[in-house]
């Protein structure tokens, strides 16, 4: 019979506290607000200069890393998550670049389509490698 835990000895990165399922509510919402924020500062002609970074494809990068990161949070334990979450996210970004050459004063482009694309690797690289590290938590022996 095989055994239900693949790793017995608690290195499982499913078993971290934050990918529990009562955690779960908390990712929807802050992924929810996030992504009204980014609508909201994509969609206005005129966005508020504290909200930037100083280079454009620096906002998308942040703004899309933080979206992967808690897509990666909120959806965790779904079959395909990664791949949804990379397609979704992209489809987000495609979304916003068509949108932007409707609004006067804004255009969009395809390189902001792929800082937006290299974002949402960087926010699961961060997730995938912080759960590596176990966020400085110790191996058991």
């Amino acid at each position: 019979m095989r055994n239900p835990d693949p790793e017995p000895n608690g290195d499982d990165p499913a078993r971290h506290p934050l990918l529990r399922a009562r955690w779960r509510p908390l990712w929807c919402t802050l992924l929810l607000l996030t992504i009204v924020a980014v609508c909201a500062l994509a969609f206005d002609p005129h966005p508020p200069p504290a909200i930037d970074t100083g280079w454009d494809k620096r906002n998308h990068l942040l703004a899309f890393a933080t979206l992967a990161l808690l897509a990666e949070l909120a959806f965790w334990p779904w079959r395909w998550r990664r791949a949804r979450n990379l397609l979704g996210l992209l489809a987000f970004g495609a979304f916003i670049e068509l949108v932007q050459t409707q609004i006067p004063g804004r255009s969009g482009e395809w390189l902001d389509l792929l800082a937006d694309g290299l974002g949402i690797v960087v926010g699961m690289l961060l997730l995938a490698l912080a759960l590596a590290l176990k966020w400085g938590g110790r191996r058991r022996s």
